[in-house]
């Protein structure tokens, strides 16, 4: 195996322990699956368990002696500073991405962690599924692994023969809110699916499950991970116009296989310019 190095990072090494960090509270959480639940509002139409803060605290902690010179931030609020003289890299947990799945009793969430460097660029990202035992993992320049075995984006070459996927936001938003983008694509394609875990869309991208995925308003620890993931698949992100994608500013993200991508966008401007006018 060939080491990549990384602002003194061995990315190699950090995609293994990532993935057992991973592991671990992804075991924390199919262990709390099917106990009661006490379930919060963070906002509008925005769920948070029990469970979530303690899979961000594990993780966090083990994140935090597993790489003392890396910053740690995570949806729930845990933010660690590395010394001053530490490595400028950051690790983005969502600790438990589906929320509203898990809430339900709908076994599709997972835990995502995903190694940024001050440009916004990915070098790490895993992404585990601790119900059906899936741990999605890539390192930058290393391409893309589901259990271990490599996996590629799909070779889908029209929107008619695709099974694409997306998300709507928790607040209850009048503009931006996917509406017109969804019923956009509906008849463009053989199918579209609402699985309610970004990170989990973005890693079926990369292994050819999706052919195109699309969601407006992702924080990094929601897709940071999936995106290296997707592209070191073969996999195309870009932002909703095919622009390059910014993981630290978010907006519109589009991930494809892509062979689909300059179909998708043409739906996403349709959409958005129909939306315009209405």
């Amino acid at each position: 195996m060939t080491t990549i190095e990384t602002y003194g990072l061995d990315l190699q090494l950090a995609v293994q322990a990532a993935e057992g960090i991973a592991r671990t509270a992804g075991a924390l959480i199919r262990q709390a699956f099917r106990r009661p639940r006490h379930v919060e509002d963070k906002g509008v139409n925005d769920l948070v368990t029990e469970t979530d803060r303690a899979s961000e605290a594990l993780a966090s902690e083990l994140l935090r002696h597993t790489f003392p010179t890396c910053n740690v931030a995570g949806e729930e609020g845990v933010r660690f500073s590395a010394p001053a003289q530490g490595a400028p890299l950051t690790w983005w947990i969502d600790p438990l991405d589906g929320t509203y799945n898990f809430v339900h009793g709908v076994p599709r969430f997972s835990v995502s962690l995903g190694c940024l460097d001050p440009t916004g660029s990915v070098l790490v990202g895993v992404v585990y599924d601790p119900m059906f035992d899936e741990c999605f993992r890539a390192v930058r320049g290393g391409g893309a692994t589901c259990n271990g075995a490599p996996i590629r984006v799909s070779s889908a070459t029209r929107l008619r023969d695709a099974l694409v996927a997306s998300g709507f936001p928790a607040s209850l938003k009048s503009s931006d809110n996917n509406t017109a983008e969804w019923a956009a694509f509906v008849p463009r394609c053989q199918g579209v699916c609402r699985m309610g875990s970004a990170a989990l869309d973005l890693c079926y991208v990369a292994s050819g499950r999706f052919d195109v995925y699309w969601e407006y308003g992702l924080a990094p620890w929601d897709m940071s991970a999936g995106v290296l993931i997707v592209q070191e698949a073969g996999g195309q992100v870009t932002d909703y116009e095919g622009q390059p994608f910014d993981v630290h500013k978010g907006g519109g993200l589009l991930a494809t296989n892509r062979l689909l991508h300059d179909e998708a966008v043409s739906v996403l401007a349709s959409a958005r310019q129909s939306e315009k006018s209405s």
